[in-house]
Order: structure tokens, then C-alpha cells, then sequence
């Protein structure tokens, strides 16, 4: 009798799923054709996504998406958006010169601030970035800046659900998610989907990376960055022979399991999980060895930088380059704990909070555009920046600035993109977008279009009916794609 089919009261063997009678009628032919419609990948495989390419909806033109969460909120008059007028009207009455204001997080509303940083334009593209950022100017020509980012939240928990999800609630599935559900993992070995943590989970917790009601196995897989990356990555036992004798059985157990219960996409997805932790042991170490890399090559990231948290943050972005060389779909960094500041924040010591963490991260980030530009990696990857609103052109306080979710910056560049250029605009005070503003859903839907898919077609049934990433709403910003 078959190790699978256990005696049964009745004398008959156990009850059989159909993906067991293929396997044991006819020899197994069944089953091989099976597999060969999988892609020689187990059904699980196929569930889960890994290392199981799904067919985009058109030609992509990004394969990969590196997305730096800037959470906590950058000022966009202090980064990339110049406001001449707060230069002239600094230290006046911000009802007296700008008119009607907006209710604001914590209604302490100074004067008129100006940036205390200088803005000059950069490159061929004349692109206006603050003294703030001079590594990250130095790329832009290869940035496309949206000037006119808008969110519908002004409170960084569920400002930070909408980003990420398109609802400023709990429970929906992540962007990062939707991009793993919709088109796989070019490698079995690693996640679709991997945060690479810098010490700053972001308000909302891990949910804002979480699958929501896509199959778990798409949620964002946590990496830190500094100490052991993953819990158990390195195995307990001595001898390798000891680990795959246990591996055996645990996977003998787990198809018994699965079989005699007729198939169970839950358990199914478990044991997928199981199976990709145990390659993961092999992957997660060479992928974080960065002490192969060329010493010009650390030093294009920062690795050598004397202040700790570029260290941090060097190692995230150059590691995220790696997993785009192995096919990971979608990595996104959180910010590193900068001397115990608040995130971007800056509700106040505005010259404290953005220096230190600009000093962090301006390094990692233009060494990363540099590199993957040079290893022709660049036209294939869409790195996207940006934080969850944007800041007041007033103060909070003397030296503070307020959460404004009327009008931020963002930038893309890399996979399919029109670069050295800025899209939409602010008020001449750079408070509220006014000219081609642009919605989550319309970035979430850009995105997903430089992916190769369309982001009406990319569903999911749950509740009765056919959700998406972007609801009903979301336009791609045709005017910012390359030809």
C-alpha cells in the first residue's frame, strides 16, 4: 500500500484529493501534465506566487519596484518644491498673506517660514532641489518629481494605510502585495514582497504591509537590516544531515496531512510557507553578504559613512539592489531610529529633524540611483519616494511645521519614465496643489501600469464583489511615461 493512503475503518483506503488521483492513477502521467501546466511548480507554488511568473496584462516596462517609505512626512518647500513668496513674506501673518487656512493637526500656526535651506537648480533638467539633498541632486536628471501629490488624511496612521493601500483603514492588501498577487517572483527562494526594516516600523504597524484579504503568502516579508535579518534563518542543528532528515519528515508529515484532508488552501499555503523559509535558510544569508561588494561600491552608498544611521540605511538600499539582480518584484525600506526623532516629523526643530534624517538617507539613495543606472539596472527598476503627506509653509510653533495633506512632493525614477522633469504644481506657497493634482490612486495605478498591469483588470473576489487596489478611482499619469 502507499505511504499516502493509510488504512481506513471502512477497508476502503482514505478518501483522495484530485491532485493525489493524478499522481497515483496511470502511473502519475496525470500528475506530470499537471505539473507541466504549472510551470513544474506544485500547486502551492501556484498559490503562493513563488517562483511562479504570472503574465502581466501589456508589455511592462519595470520589472521591479524599490519603494523608500519616508514616513513621518518631508516638507516639500524644504525638498524639492521652491516657494520664492515664503522668502519674501517670512516671519508675517500667515492668515494675512495666504488667506483661508486649512485646519491643521495641532492648530498652533505661527508665521510665514521659509526653508533654511537653500534651493538651486540641478542638472540639464534645471530641476529645483534643496540644499537638503545634494547627493540626491546630483541625480536629477534622473528624477521625475511629482510636485502635486495629494492625500486624503492628515494623521499619519491611516495616511499611512492609504498610501500603502489605497484606504485609510486597517485591512487591505498593500501595494507590494497586489504587485506579488498579480505577477509572481522571478526566484523560488525569496518573497515576492520583503520590507528591509532600517528601525522605524511606521505608524499602522506591520499592517501596512500586510495581504489583507489576498492569500497571506503575498504579505510583506520583514528583514532587518542591522543583527539577524529573519528569526531561525540560521539553523539549530549541527550537522547538515540532522536539519534535512527533520525537513523530510516535517514535509511527509505536512503531504499526509494535506491529503487526507482533501486539500486545504489554508494548510496548503502553510506548507508553502514552510518550504520557502527552509530555501530562504540557503538565500537570506549570501543575499545579505554584502562583503563581496567593491570597496567603490560602498563608498557610492555610504557604507563607509561616519554617521551610523547612513551606515544603516547604505546597507538597505544596497541590498535592495541585490534583490533586484534576483528578481524580487517589490522591496521597500523604512527610515532608520535617527538619534531618537521622530520619524520626518518635524512638529518642531524643523532644521534638527530633516537634517539628520536627510543626513541618513540623501547618500544611500543617490549611490542607489547611480548604481543600478550603471549595472543597467535602472530602465527595469522603478524606484519610487515618498512620504505620507506633506508639511505646512507656516509654522508650528517658531521653528515647527503642521501635517498638510493639500500638497506634497514625490519622485520616481528608472523603469519607463520621462525624467529630469516636474509634474503638477503647488500654490505659489506651496500649500495646496493646483495644477494637474495627483490622487494615491492615480501613483498606485501609475505604478502598477509601469508593471504591465492594468490597474482595473487587477482584482480580487472578496465580499460579493470584485475589489482593487485602486477602488474605482485612479488615472496613470500618461504625461510622465517615457514613449
Amino acid at each position: 500500500m502507499s505511504p499516502w493512503l493509510t488504512p481506513h475503518p471502512s477497508g476502503y483506503g482514505t478518501p483522495v484529493s484530485r491532485r493525489r488521483l493524478l499522481q497515483i492513477a496511470a502511473n502519475g502521467f496525470g500528475a506530470l501534465a499537471f505539473s507541466g501546466l504549472l510551470g513544474n511548480k506544485t500547486q502551492a507554488g501556484a498559490v503562493r506566487g513563488v517562483g511562479n511568473v504570472r503574465p502581466a496584462h501589456f508589455a511592462p516596462k519595470a520589472r521591479s519596484v524599490i519603494f523608500l517609505f519616508m514616513e513621518g512626512a518631508v516638507s516639500q518647500v524644504d525638498s524639492f518644491d521652491y516657494k520664492p513668496m515664503l522668502e519674501r513674506h517670512h516671519g508675517k501673518n500667515p492668515r494675512q498673506t495666504i488667506g483661508k487656512l486649512e485646519k491643521t493637526q495641532f492648530e498652533n500656526i505661527g508665521t510665514v517660514l521659509k526653508s533654511p535651506w537653500a534651493f538651486q537648480q540641478h542638472g540639464q533638467s534645471g530641476l529645483w532641489i534643496s540644499d537638503l539633498f545634494p547627493h540626491i541632486a546630483r541625480q536629477a536628471d534622473q528624477l521625475c518629481v511629482l510636485n502635486s501629490m495629494t492625500s486624503a488624511f492628515p494623521e499619519h496612521t491611516s495616511a499611512n494605510y492609504f498610501l500603502h493601500s489605497g484606504l485609510g483603514l486597517q485591512g487591505r492588501p498593500s501595494l507590494g502585495a497586489w504587485v506579488a498577487y498579480g505577477l509572481g517572483s522571478f526566484n523560488e527562494n525569496l518573497p515576492g514582497f520583503v520590507v528591509l526594516n532600517g528601525g522605524q516600523i511606521p505608524s499602522g504597524g506591520l499592517d501596512c504591509f500586510g495581504s489583507g484579504f489576498l492569500p497571506a503568502s503575498f504579505q510583506g516579508s520583514l528583514l532587518n537590516a542591522k543583527g539577524t535579518p529573519l528569526a531561525n534563518i540560521v539553523p539549530n542543528e549541527q550537522a547538515p544531515a540532522q536539519q534535512q532528515a527533520k525537513r523530510r519528515l516535517a514535509e511527509r508529515l505536512n503531504r499526509i496531512a494535506l491529503e487526507t484532508s482533501g486539500g486545504n488552501d489554508a494548510l496548503e499555503s502553510a506548507i508553502a510557507n514552510a518550504e520557502l523559509a527552509a530555501r530562504m535558510q540557503i538565500a537570506i544569508p549570501d543575499l545579505l553578504d554584502v562583503s563581496n561588494e567593491s570597496e567603490a561600491t560602498r563608498r557610492l552608498y555610504g557604507l563607509d559613512a561616519a554617521y551610523p544611521h547612513t551606515q544603516t540605511y547604505a546597507r538597505q538600499c544596497l541590498i535592495a539592489r541585490r534583490m533586484v539582480e534576483r528578481g524580487v518584484r517589490f522591496i521597500e525600506l523604512t527610515i532608520p531610529m535617527v538619534d531618537g526623532y521622530q520619524r520626518w516629523d518635524a512638529h518642531g526643530g524643523l532644521v534638527k529633524n530633516h537634517g539628520d534624517n536627510a543626513r541618513a538617507v540623501d547618500q544611500p539613495i543617490a549611490g542607489l540611483l547611480a548604481d543600478l543606472d550603471q549595472r543597467g539596472l535602472l530602465d527595469s527598476t522603478l524606484v519610487v519616494w515618498s512620504g505620507e503627506f506633506g508639511r505646512t509653509p507656516f509654522a508650528q510653533g517658531s521653528d515647527g511645521r503642521d501635517h498638510n495633506e493639500f500638497g506634497f512632493s514625490a519622485w520616481m525614477a528608472g523603469g519607463g519614465l520621462r525624467i529630469g522633469m516636474a509634474y503638477g504644481a503647488t500654490d505659489e506657497w506651496g500649500y495646496r496643489s493646483v495644477e494637474k493634482p495627483v490622487e494615491m490612486h492615480d501613483l498606485h495605478a501609475t505604478v502598477l501600469h509601469l508593471l504591465g498591469l492594468d490597474h482595473t483588470q487587477l482584482t480580487f473576489r472578496f465580499g460579493g464583489r470584485d475589489i482593487r487596489l485602486t477602488d474605482v478611482h485612479g488615472n496613470v499619469l500618461h504625461e510622465v511615461l517615457r514613449a
